[in-house]
């Protein structure tokens, strides 16, 4: 009967993470940084150097890294509950989006300011929800989310209160709220002057999970563009044969 034979012991450090994390590190051992060893020792050596900052959603589903098909070292990331931006308001408060962004601009001089949204958010969606039924509870009551959901009151007032079709203006609140987390980047003295003189560009995107369409803000219009769209219908072609 093998329900009597003891457990192996176990491997030093393997029951201190979850399993799939223990299996996908050693995935990585042997796989992409054994073939890439070279690669990760320059990163190590020199430092990194990435040219584009990209302020996302730290939905679980959205990786940056990912939806662009980067390799190490080349976008810095940041992300928060909703992608949002605070405006610049300096004090004796902590502020991990603010640090982050300065961090990037003057300690990397990074040139491309990227803040992307997308499609079906859990903040964006529970905050109109709140507007549309001051009886729905809000994402948390606990001492951070709420004031930090409050960042998108903005946006809300632009575009105004929820309204039917919910899944329509939940779109049109995220969309909204990006052009304004890309306005509050311009309230930091520092990314106003070096977009002013032209060492720093800002961006809008959202992208949406189910279709994998990427929406670029054209600074121009304030409406947002589908980015690539022949090569996005390419990819769901269906194969001839």
């Amino acid at each position: 009967m093998t329900e009597n034979i003891p457990p192996l012991p176990a491997e030093p450090g393997r029951t201190l993470l979850p399993p799939h994390l223990v299996s996908g590190y050693e995935s990585f051992l042997t796989g992409r940084f054994k073939s890439e060893r070279d690669h990760y020792r320059h990163l190590a050596e020199a430092g990194q150097k990435p040219r584009v900052m990209i302020i996302g959603c730290c939905d679980s589903r959205v990786s940056p890294e990912v939806i662009f098909d980067v390799d190490h070292g080349e976008i810095f990331v940041v992300r928060n509950v909703a992608a949002l931006v605070p405006p610049y308001r300096p004090d004796n408060d902590l502020h991990g989006t603010s640090a982050a962004l300065e961090f990037g601009i003057m300690g990397l001089r990074i040139e491309h300011l990227v803040v992307m949204g997308h499609a079906r958010c859990g903040g964006i969606k529970n905050f109109a929800q709140v507007d549309a039924d001051p009886y729905q509870r809000p994402l948390s009551s606990g001492d951070f989310i709420g004031k930090w959901m409050s960042l998108i009151e903005p946006a809300a007032a632009r575009i105004g209160h929820a309204r039917e079709p919910m899944a329509n203006y939940v779109e049109e609140l995220a969309l909204a709220s990006i052009v304004q987390s890309v306005a509050n980047l311009r309230t930091f003295p520092w990314i106003k002057t070096l977009e002013e003189r032209g060492f720093v560009k800002l961006h809008g995107a959202y992208f949406d999970i189910s279709n994998a369409v990427l929406q670029i803000l054209d600074p121009a219009t304030d409406r947002f563009v589908p980015l690539s769209p022949q090569v996005h219908a390419e990819a769901f072609e269906e194969p001839r044969f």
